[in-house]
């Protein structure tokens, strides 16, 4: 770095100078510095300044009070946050680290990789077609059959196929009931040659979302665990509990297939722990997000047996907020089976996640390895663990973890956590607290200073966040939303450099028009402790909460406080100089380091999301908001520089160029958001549903039948870029919504229909499938209790959805499904996601009707949707024809649908 060589004592002089109408005599240096430090008397004071004492702001020499050359900050800055960027970035390319595997009682990723490439060979599996149910199931137990001829005679390897039929509600997505029928469950444990009392579990599914091959989504999980059975099971050491192998084949049909283990099997009484294996992307490392509940135990395994590290409980406190529309069969353990685990995913390139691009070639090898060398760690260290057997006795309490750049994990009770975050607390209390309380001859006007001060840092904060959300309102309304979907750095240019703007701006304003008179190194030391002070209110409130998360607080108030107390001394005497930048910078290297490592992973996850993420939510405003957070924490300690530089026009100008500059090539549609490229593609999500609705009235009779294709796109663009390659998908055939049929009469797959209001319903002809859905009242009675009983009977294709709408005056009472209490959607609709598996009866279920007053209109309209996700029924002529005309940067997934309403 290099400094200037004007002082502050003559920059201040020169200023009076130019004011004052007389050219009076400057005074010198040593009486300058003990009598000329004023400061406005008060925030809202324009011009009356006061005199500050020596031992106060004007501490410093003249040497001391040289200026920051702008430019070289600047670049200094971000110099550092570039390097810091790069070495998080080498971390995460950072896989495995050793030679190849494959010895005896090792994992061998290759032979992973063997059955993965066969599991994803078969095609997409959804539940109930014979890719899954018959296919996969087969594979499966062949490949298992050949591990238990293998296996080691101090083992005993016990094969189960399980075919579960339930029910249970969820609040998921708003809420709503799940009805399965004969699904999938392959059951395998590994277990010492006497037996177990006790088990560990270990989860994957093998099936699939419609139309894409889900080799990460999960049937890489299924292969590490196929792998992992087969070392454990040759292995030569004996366990001490077995080990329970969960093939599950419904997971996609959120989550039927745990649920149907966990509460029917007769080996889930025997589960004391799991391990869920799951993916929100493609590849990459396996991050564990959750844990518990409570049961700190469990961490300490994984921390103690993984041999890869990758955990944290910022993602676990994240994920369990529900601000991710996303769930995992982690829910179904701990909410049905109230056991604790071990929730872990891929999450890297999540753009591809339920796609066809979601391919066995995408996922490397190391990542297997990685996956299947912590998985079978964990796993043989929770079955040979006296833990496990008496895991009651350790489940009270939460811990606090995290990794450190993948390389080990460091982890601790969260009333440890409490205690360390409050002796932080106490160091910034009495940090600050003996500014606060010398007597003002000594400090000056430090406590208006800092208080002011800390106003101008809330009101930077404020007008950049109001800055960046306006151009991003600005850039949603004129239809260029997701411009950085495939190119991040657009995002990070447009509101990235905005944020920092507006804060240099304002502090700049406030540097001189109101510290105008003030030693740069008294605003320079009085911003940093705003700084401090803001964080260690951030550590408070978090601790105050019970969030684990509240550890990154803490190590943004200890550091910094440590390497002000380590480079005050020299800083006083010398001021900004080279010395003390590098100690500051050195000192502030892990804060910023693992900042930048977490920002990382928030945007990892949450910009894939934002392109499926539905048509209701402004994408741009969301990152906007984050990114703009991020820029806030990490320009926090830099505050003090823009008051030690001599200027900061350069670096204004420089931003709002680059500001300007993106704003103007987004506006102008630059940059694509959709990506085809075959190494790398990023595509837009559409559905495509080929249906035909039919209406009934009250006395049964067809009111009203139509068909035509719903079109739904995942993301807020619409079918905005669409239109050009496909005329006829436009404005003009926006689907209505009709009002008096639940869920507006579309056959919604999932209760999403709060996320996508924007949808298009293109005219086209009936559909005919080979196994039509038919739906009859079987009985309609009048309970003791006055209330009515409908009985229905339906059968139909592997996927169903049926809806009710109680009408004013009735409404439901019970159910023959869940728990026997109806659950409402959000909307104030009843949604049951019906599936089975193959040679299903026909379901056959009963609501009860409480009506307080009767209308000609009847007692409730129910309605459902018949969805055809494999085998010929799923296609049409029409629906091909249409899928065809979809550019390749797109990813049009579809199937056949029936819609039947009626009146009771």
């Amino acid at each position: 770095m290099e400094w200037g060589s004007e002082s502050a004592a003559v920059r201040r002089h020169r200023v009076g100078v130019e004011r004052r109408e007389g050219a009076a005599a400057a005074p010198p240096p040593e009486r300058e510095a003990r009598a000329q430090e004023p400061l406005v008397d008060g925030c809202s004071g324009g011009g009356r300044t006061r005199k500050r004492s020596p031992g106060g702001s004007g501490g410093a020499s003249r040497g001391a009070e040289t200026g920051l050359s702008e430019v070289r900050a600047a670049l200094g800055l971000a110099l550092y946050l570039i390097a810091l960027r790069t070495l998080v970035q080498l971390s995460l390319q950072q896989l495995v680290l050793r030679g190849a595997a494959g010895h005896r009682g090792e994992f061998d990723a290759l032979q992973a990789r063997d059955y993965l490439e066969h599991i994803t060979s078969i095609g997409p599996r959804t539940t109930g077609s014979p890719e899954n149910e018959i296919l996969t199931v087969h594979y499966l137990l062949e490949q298992i059959k050949l591990i238990e001829v293998q296996s080691n005679s101090l083992h005993k390897i016990s094969v189960d196929v399980q075919r579960p039929t339930g029910s249970f509600s969820i609040d998921f997505l708003g809420g709503f009931t799940s009805y399965y029928d004969n699904i999938t469950n392959v059951v395998v444990k590994l277990e010492p040659r006497d037996g177990a009392q006790h088990a560990v579990l270990a989860n994957c599914h093998f099936d699939s979302v419609a139309n894409s091959p889900g080799a990460s989504d999960d049937a890489v999980s299924c292969s590490v665990m196929l792998e992992v059975l087969r070392v454990l099971s040759t292995s030569s050491e004996a366990l001490h509990h077995a080990v329970i192998f969960l093939f599950n084949g419904a997971e996609e049909n959120v989550l039927q297939a745990s649920h149907g283990f966990i509460t029917q099997h007769p080996w889930a009484s025997l589960v004391r722990a799991f391990i869920n294996l799951e993916a929100a992307g493609v590849g990459g490392k396996e991050l564990v997000f959750q844990t518990g509940p409570e049961n700190p135990w469990l961490v300490q395994a994984y921390v103690s047996a993984a041999k890869h590290p990758f955990a944290s409980v910022v993602a676990q406190e994240v994920f369990q907020s529900g601000i991710i529309p996303s769930d995992t069969d982690f829910r179904i353990y701990r909410d049905f089976g109230n056991i604790p685990g071990i929730d872990l995913a891929f999450i890297e390139n999540g753009y591809i996640y339920h796609t066809k691009y979601d391919t066995a070639d995408r996922i490397l090898t190391d990542s297997i390895q990685r996956a299947g060398d912590n998985i079978l760690a964990v796993l043989k260290h929770l079955a040979t663990s006296d833990m496990l057997a008496a895991a009651s006795k350790y489940r009270h309490g939460n811990m606090v973890f995290f990794d450190v750049l993948g390389l080990f994990v460091i982890a601790y009770p969260s009333r440890i956590g409490s205690i360390i975050n409050y002796m932080v607390v106490m160091g910034v209390v009495l940090y600050l607290g003996k500014k606060f309380l010398q007597p003002k001859h000594k400090t000056g006007n430090y406590k208006k200073d800092f208080l002011c001060g800390l106003g101008i840092t809330l009101i930077s904060w404020f007008t950049s966040l109001v800055t960046v959300l306006i151009i991003a309102v600005f850039i949603s309304l004129i239809g260029q939303s997701l411009s950085w979907y495939n190119h991040f750095y657009v995002s990070v240019c447009l509101y990235g450099t905005a944020t920092v703007a507006k804060i240099i701006l304002i502090h700049t304003l406030a540097k001189r028009f109101y510290y105008m008179n003030a030693s740069d190194q008294y605003l320079g030391e009085v911003f940093f402790d705003i700084s401090l002070f803001v964080h260690c209110c951030f550590l408070v409130t978090l601790t105050y909460q019970g969030l684990c998360s509240a550890f990154i607080s803490a190590v943004w108030v200890a550091f910094p406080l440590l390497t002000k107390l380590c480079v005050h001394k020299d800083f006083k005497q010398h001021g900004a100089q080279g010395k003390f930048i590098a100690f500051y910078l050195l000192g502030m290297f892990i804060p910023y380091l693992y900042a930048l490592y977490l920002i990382w992973a928030v945007f990892e996850m949450f910009t894939p999301i934002l392109g499926r993420s539905g048509s209701e939510i402004p994408p741009d405003v969301v990152l906007a908001s984050i990114l703009a957070g991020c820029t806030m924490i990490l320009s926090s300690y830099f505050i003090n520089f823009i008051y030690l530089a001599k200027s900061t026009k350069k670096t204004m100008l420089t931003l709002t160029l680059v500001c300007a500059i993106t704003f103007l090539l987004v506006c102008s549609g630059t940059f694509f958001p959709y990506s085809s490229n075959p190494a790398n593609p990023k595509p837009k999500r559409v559905f495509l549903q080929h249906m035909t609705r039919t209406f009934h009235d009250l006395e049964g009779n067809a009111v009203k039948r139509d068909s035509g294709i719903w079109i739904n796109g995942f993301d807020y663009t619409g079918i905005s870029h669409i239109t050009p390659h496909i005329p006829e998908i436009n404005d003009s055939i926006r689907a209505h919504c009709e009002e008096n049929a639940p869920l507006c009469g579309f056959p919604w797959y999932l209760p999403v229909n709060f996320l996508i209001r924007k949808n298009w319903y293109l005219p086209a002809p009936e559909v005919s499938p080979r196994n039509p859905p038919h739906f009859r009242l079987i009985s309609k009675e009048q309970t003791p209790w006055d209330s009515i009983k409908l009985t229905f009977e339906a059968t139909g294709p592997s996927h169903m959805s049926f809806y009710v709408r109680a009408h004013k005056g009735s409404t439901l009472s019970q159910w023959s499904l869940g728990n026997g209490t109806p659950v409402t959607s959000r909307g104030g609709d009843y949604f049951v996601f019906y599936s089975h598996g193959l040679q299903a009866s026909a379901w056959q279920f009963w609501i009860e009707v409480q009506v307080s007053e009767e209308h000609p209109e009847g007692m409730v309209t129910v309605a459902i949707a018949a969805h055809y996700l494999s085998g010929e029924d799923k296609r049409s002529p029409h629906l091909d024809a249409l899928k065809e005309k979809f550019p390749d940067w797109t990813f049009p997934s579809a199937w056949v649908c029936t819609y039947d309403l009626f009146v009771f």
